[in-house]
């Protein structure tokens, strides 16, 4: 809707300030490896800590809910702070903004590594977050200020969101080698020297850009979007322990939903709003921000479930099963270039819909699989998994960057990371609710054909890892056909896990042919006339 004031959208490309171009050719895809690599380090972080977290246990002792939050802390903070700091990097600087969260991720890393206390730790990667929500906006909108507008950028944001995927799907395969080869820490100090040379490269590669003509900090704005997301988030976070109808996760629900709107409200009236709602005009942003979303609800719900699946179903350690999630990260690393070469060809409709048919794919082939499987059809499922992300990324990215002026690219950019981040809590939050609810009531009294006592039962519900460290205590063969019976409570818990998934994703797929424009169409959504090939 059309506010008091706002112009009438145009329906041309919307005009930008033009990108650096006068920088050698050279010296642009240095800039790209920069923010390439550092993204490509938050990513791996993003899931590094799945295998440590049975180590954690013996060495911290920490809970159940307390790994949860070792966890979570991150995703809260980055995704409740992103946009925030996306109207930051316009208004301040990309550069500093940029720098300012790596310095700020590398040194939480440091500390998260020699944390002595399970509240050290949550609130190192709490800090962590933070950083993210720096980095991350802070580096698409160099990539926009830096790359002309066309196929250049856009194989640039290719690149840009295979390191981000890629560093997601091999988190697991390097904390499983730094687990057996180091103690515990080494999965956080990994980020020490890469962090410093990534400050070093950023200070001399890195142009500075902030929006032309930004307006001053816009707190009451920020302080509403941090509060309405950071509600959101903790009740999807919190839902499958407390329980979706507890009165804490009901309370912060109705709290988003209260927020939400008083945050649009004011970014309407206000003279200097943090997210201008004229952005959202640009149909590519919106389109390309929900097809994002449903991406990492996939992606990251997946990889939740796999990696116990390949550790505790199929018998692997930490290192051999991020060995066997390698094949999605080379896919990813195929897919998400090849988007970038083909969305300028096929628009961008048709990318992001391949590539969440894909996750669709992917989600099935774990959703029907059987506790008899072996890594075959695993592989199937990774290799889907690797492919349909780095299509999906790629292609809403390129959609997001090119629909914005260059006043808004900050911001603009943030909103997708936001929206990875709402989409990545809620997979792991629906996906996992489902697993756990069909597992416990597949170990339920009566189920288990050997016998259990009552309070060892009750302790093997809370996950399969705890059910087969239980196992071993029981006497004679009543251990090995414990574990076979809970091995397959939870491989019958992946199939309305992954149905979700696959359901979700194919919803996706039918939204993406709705909503997302077409090739010859403007960022708008309004066509125009392709130039003859």
């Amino acid at each position: 809707m059309r506010t008091k004031g706002d112009p009438m959208p145009s329906v041309t490309h919307p005009v930008t300030a033009p990108p650096r171009t006068g920088d050698p050719p050279a010296r642009r895809w240095l800039t790209l490896a920069v923010v390439s690599v550092s993204m490509l380090v938050v990513g791996l972080d993003t899931t590094v800590l799945n295998v440590a977290l049975p180590t954690l246990v013996g060495e911290l002792g920490a809970s159940t809910s307390q790994l949860q939050w070792i966890v979570d802390s991150y995703a809260l903070m980055s995704g409740s702070l992103v946009l925030f700091c996306g109207s930051l990097a316009d208004r301040l600087g990309r550069k500093w903004i940029f720098m300012s969260g790596l310095a700020l991720f590398t040194a939480a890393s440091v500390l998260a590594a020699y944390a002595g206390s399970v509240t050290t730790l949550v609130l190192a990667r709490g800090a962590m977050g933070v950083g993210e929500a720096l980095i991350m906006p802070a580096t698409l909108a160099v990539i926009g200020t830096v790359f002309p507008r066309g196929a250049e950028r856009t194989k640039a944001i290719g690149i840009w969101s295979a390191a981000v995927g890629v560093g997601t799907v091999i988190g697991p395969m390097v904390g499983g080698w730094l687990l057996s080869h180091y103690w515990w820490g080494s999965v956080f100090l990994i980020n020490l020297p890469l962090g410093v040379a990534g400050l070093i490269a950023a200070a001399l590669l890195v142009p500075d850009s902030r929006a032309p003509g930004s307006g001053r900090l816009d707190p009451a704005g920020a302080l509403l979007s941090v509060a309405a997301v950071g509600s959101v988030l903790w009740a999807v976070i919190e839902g499958p322990d407390r329980g979706w109808t507890s009165p804490a996760v009901r309370t912060a629900f109705a709290a988003g939903a209260l927020l939400l709107p008083a945050f649009v409200v004011w970014q309407r009236r206000s003279a200097s709003p943090m997210l201008p709602p004229r952005i959202f005009r640009h149909r590519a942003l919106a389109a390309g921000d929900l097809l994002v979303m449903l991406g990492a609800f996939a992606l990251i719900g997946t990889l939740f479930v796999a990696v116990q699946h390949f550790q505790f179903v199929l018998g692997y350690s930490a290192g051999q099963t991020g060995v066997r999630l390698g094949p999605a990260a080379l896919a990813l690393l195929v897919a998400g270039p090849l988007a970038g070469v083909l969305a300028p060809r096929l628009g961008m409709r048709a990318v992001s819909a391949a590539g969440l048919a894909l996750l669709s794919a992917s989600a099935a082939v774990l959703a029907t699989t059987e506790a008899t499987d072996g890594y075959g059809r695993a592989l199937v499922a990774t290799l889907l998994l690797g492919a349909g992300a780095g299509l999906v990324i790629t292609a809403t990215s390129d959609a997001i960057v090119g629909s914005l002026p260059e006043t808004d690219l900050g911001v603009g950019s943030a909103t997708n990371s936001a929206a990875i981040q709402l989409g990545a809590a809620t997979g792991v939050a629906v996906m996992g609710s489902l697993l756990s609810d069909r597992y416990r009531s597949g170990l339920e009294a009566g189920a288990v054909p050997a016998p259990v006592p009552e309070g060892l039962l009750e302790s093997a519900m809370d996950s399969l890892g705890t059910a087969l460290a239980l196992a071993e205590h029981l006497p004679g063969d009543a251990g090995t056909v414990f574990a076979e019976a809970a091995r397959r409570a939870f491989v019958d818990g992946m199939g309305p896990a992954m149905a979700a998934g696959a359901g979700v994703t194919a919803a996706g797929v039918l939204l993406a042919l709705l909503l997302a424009p077409s090739r010859g169409a403007d960022t708008t959504g309004t066509t125009h006339q392709k130039d003859s090939p």
